[in-house]
């Protein structure tokens, strides 16, 4: 582009913006005009890096002005704001230093107040002694924790009508083979659609009063339902091989003893159905049939619900042919064993 050199004079005063009166200024033929009050507003010509701010610029100034984002008074005053913070900021600094105690400023961790003397403990008080553990509920040689009596138990559960239910006393043959309230559980009351019904419990069998109960109810809230669903039929009896009996698991002459030997075990072989047909009869061993199939299977899931450990056929050997039920101890209430 062709230069061409003009003459600007100022209309008011004797310089325009800054720039002496009749100094020449290179320019172009996009050079800006000249208003009154003598800024130059657009088209700023090649030459015009010439003129001297009046407030020096560092290089990054000189950057951003060029590119028009700030001015060079901004960015001088931003400059000075800048530094007179970082001052005021290291001086707020030494002031803290200056006030922390000695301990502090080496470096170490600074003391507690002391205790008042109200709260300091006695010199001649004797330390507060541990509690006593309770006594040991656990029989010597017993692999079984010795469980309270509930006194009331046996009561309550012959007064429900159509429960067969009796008190009986039994001499305990080994160490840790005590049935706590030991009932002899002839039949046991359910609720059918016309009223109570009873279930034969086939033979007789010996248990823990709680372990009674608990067969009680899985057989009135459980049981019977899955009968009358699957068969339209009630629940008749319960043939069963074994309830109390001391002896070890699986009949070993090692380990650790049975739930039998406490009273609180039950093995279910069969069940049958009301009704004069031939195959009321459901056997665990070997069910007839596709729906009862899915019945036992219901059976033994809901026993999963109802006891501390379910084991059936598919588990183990020793129970390839009946159900064991027990109402075992363990660290949780909620804990199931199921097989």
């Amino acid at each position: 582009m062709r230069l061409e050199r003009k003459r600007f004079h100022s209309v008011v005063g004797n310089s325009v913006a800054g720039v002496p009166n009749g100094y020449d200024l290179p320019c172009g033929s996009d050079c800006g005009h000249v208003p009154r009050d003598g800024a130059v507003r657009r088209g700023r010509s090649a030459g015009s890096h010439r003129l001297r701010d009046p407030l020096p610029r560092s290089r990054g100034d000189h950057r951003l002005a060029r590119r028009g984002l700030f001015g060079a008074g901004q960015l001088t005053a931003a400059g000075a704001l800048a530094r007179a913070l970082t001052a005021a900021m290291l001086g707020a600094v030494a002031m803290v230093g200056s006030c922390l105690p000695a301990n502090a400023q080496d470096g170490a961790a600074p003391l507690p107040p002391p205790r008042p003397e109200a709260l300091r403990p006695s010199p001649t008080s004797a330390p507060p002694r541990p509690a006593s553990p309770g006594p040991d509920k656990r029989q010597a040689g017993a692999s079984l924790p010795v469980r309270e009596a509930d006194s009331a138990c046996p009561e309550i559960l012959s007064a429900v009508p159509g429960n067969r239910v009796r008190a009986v006393s039994i001499k305990a043959s080994e160490q840790g083979c005590t049935v706590l309230e030991p009932v002899t559980v002839e039949a046991l009351a359910i609720r059918g659609p016309a009223g109570p019904l009873q279930i034969r419990i086939d033979p007789p069998v010996t248990l823990a009063c709680d372990m009674a109960r608990v067969v009680a109810d899985w057989l009135d809230t459980t049981v019977q339902p899955l009968a009358r669903g699957h068969f339209g039929r009630d629940l008749a009896s319960l043939r069963v091989g074994g309830g109390h009996e001391c002896r070890r698991r699986n009949r070993s002459t090692a380990g650790p003893l049975s739930e039998h030997a406490t009273g609180r075990a039950l093995d279910v072989f069969g069940l049958t159905l009301a009704g004069p047909e031939p195959d009321a009869g459901v056997t665990v061993e070997a069910p007839k049939g596709q729906v009862q199939n899915r019945f036992l299977e219901a059976v033994r899931q809901s026993a999963c619900g109802a006891f501390a450990t379910a084991l059936g056929p598919g588990s183990d050997a020793a129970h390839a042919d009946h159900l064991h039920l027990d109402i075992m101890e363990r660290r949780s209430a909620a804990s199931r064993f199921c097989q």
